[in-house]
């Protein structure tokens, strides 16, 4: 027998250790929502006149969200919490998560928009201050400084029981149609619409709903430059009218959509000439081989439909084997599939950010729109890859925690481990396994208690800069 396969030797497993802490990294995340003033706020918002519950509802809510931060899918996952009673005392029990969810009503989702919004103007401040700095974008090697990016896009989720406003959805599964709104900068959960699930991709009162509820979270002073993306399924004449509608002389917005292809497309490309066609370029501003663009808006008969100031961008690459059934007439004869962005970016391109007017930028600057479903399966890795209850009313609660966690950890990761490697930009199975579930001992000394963490473990440098950074914050003011 192989040497290394004889390490259980004379080994036991007992089950009466003390003073133990599993995933210890909770403490990270609730001490950020309670010095911020996450916890205090959603408190304030979710009071109800003569009630008094034996534990704080923005508290139950918090709970709930860092749990769902560290991996739990269902409330009762909330006994996870049970590892830290000797840091935080007893958890609220999942009876009392569920009457906290069930209080999700359009009005109270109102108020606690309002609190998360207040909070998040704190947030940014903080943010800011950091030696890193607020983040912004970039594309093709160019940096957006000043500028939001918005994200919106749908997704599925499945549900495996029967539960009010489940149906079957265009993929032919059965679950729900969730729409959401995400700021690209700092990969925050700005707004979620919880739907049924045979919701329209297009519906654009849902579009408009989703982002008045997004603009409203960016703090004061901090909204003159937005940038909003959203697929082909939101390229509707209401939503471009509105999209164009939001700029004032203090505010800037531009956008890009996906276009669904018609034969008048095709036609305005069949007219380009070669020479029309120019290489893609990458994010990294690198030339993208066998991919070209063009702009076809001087061509495009439909333009004369929809409103003035609109671009069209027409981008070639050579298709896979996977679409090859699904190609045009004309993709089949020319060898190529096609793809069109609209845009209300000037023809002087994005104010401050040189070479933005080109075609190929505008390209690569609405293919990072694909990055959304990175942040989309970060909040299904953060609760929602199944909602929980058979009600409407606690599933809206629980889309409201799992946003409030994706929040959480991208502030923790903003103005704790902004300069941590390997943690700054980690994806959150990756921060779980090496920051968030380490476990640790609690002791007591000179009455203070005090909660070690191995002294061998790679990240315990970045867990503890973390802890003193998040102890520094100020409060809101």
């Amino acid at each position: 027998m192989p040497k290394d396969t004889r390490w259980d030797q004379n080994l036991s497993v007992a089950a009466d250790g003390d003073g133990l802490i599993g995933h210890a990294g909770a403490v990270l995340l609730r001490k950020l929502a309670d010095q911020c003033g996450l916890t205090s706020a959603l408190g304030a918002a979710l009071t109800r006149a003569g009630k008094f519950p034996l534990i704080d509802r923005g508290v139950a809510l918090v709970s709930m969200a860092v749990a769902i931060v560290l991996g739990a899918t269902s409330m009762s996952d909330i006994a996870l919490l049970d590892h830290q009673g000797l840091v935080f005392g007893p958890p609220p029990s999942d009876t009392t998560v569920r009457r906290t969810l069930e209080l999700a009503d359009d009005k109270t989702l109102r108020k606690v928009a309002k609190a998360r919004a207040r909070i998040r103007a704190h947030v940014w401040t903080l943010v800011a201050a950091t030696a890193a700095g607020f983040p912004w974008l970039a594309i093709a090697g160019k940096v957006l400084t000043g500028w939001l990016v918005i994200d919106m896009d749908a997704t599925l989720i499945t549900a495996h029981s029967d539960k009010e406003g489940a149906a079957p959805t265009f993929k032919k599964g059965f679950g729900f149609h969730p729409l959401g709104a995400w700021l690209v900068n700092t990969s925050e959960s700005l707004a979620m619409l919880l739907r049924p699930g045979n919701a329209g991709s297009n519906t654009v009162a849902d579009h408009l709903r989703v982002l008045g509820a997004a603009l409203a979270q960016i703090p004061v002073g901090w909204g003159s430059k937005l940038m909003v993306r959203v697929d082909g399924a939101g390229a509707t004449h209401d939503l471009v009218k509105h999209l164009l509608s939001l700029g004032t002389r203090r505010r800037t917005v531009l956008f890009t959509c996906g276009w669904m292809i018609t034969e008048a497309d095709e036609a305005a490309i069949r007219k380009l000439p070669a020479s029309a066609w120019k290489q893609a370029v990458d994010q990294d501003g690198t030339v993208q081989k066998g991919t070209a663009v063009a702009e076809i808006t001087h061509l495009t008969s439909r333009a004369a439909g929809w409103p003035q100031g609109l671009r069209w961008v027409a981008r070639r690459t050579r298709p896979s084997r996977r679409q090859m059934p699904n190609l045009t007439a004309f993709e089949k004869k020319t060898g190529w599939r096609y793809s069109i962005i609209v845009t209300n970016i000037p023809q002087t391109g994005i104010p401050g950010v040189p070479g933005s007017h080109h075609p190929q930028f505008i390209d690569v600057l609405h293919r990072e729109h694909a990055a959304v479903e990175d942040r989309v399966r970060t909040n299904k890795a953060m609760g929602l890859r199944n909602l929980p209850s058979k009600t409407w009313a606690v599933n809206r609660g629980w889309v409201l925690a799992a946003n409030i966690a994706a929040d959480l950890a991208a502030w923790c990761q903003l103005l704790g481990l902004y300069d941590c490697d390997g943690l700054k930009d980690a994806e959150p199975d990756t921060l779980r396994y090496r920051l968030l579930d380490l476990p640790a001992r609690l002791v007591r000394h000179a009455r203070k208690r005090i909660l070690k963490i191995s002294a061998t473990w790679p990240w315990k440098e970045a867990f503890t800069t973390c802890w003193r950074r998040l102890c520094a914050l100020p409060a809101p003011s």
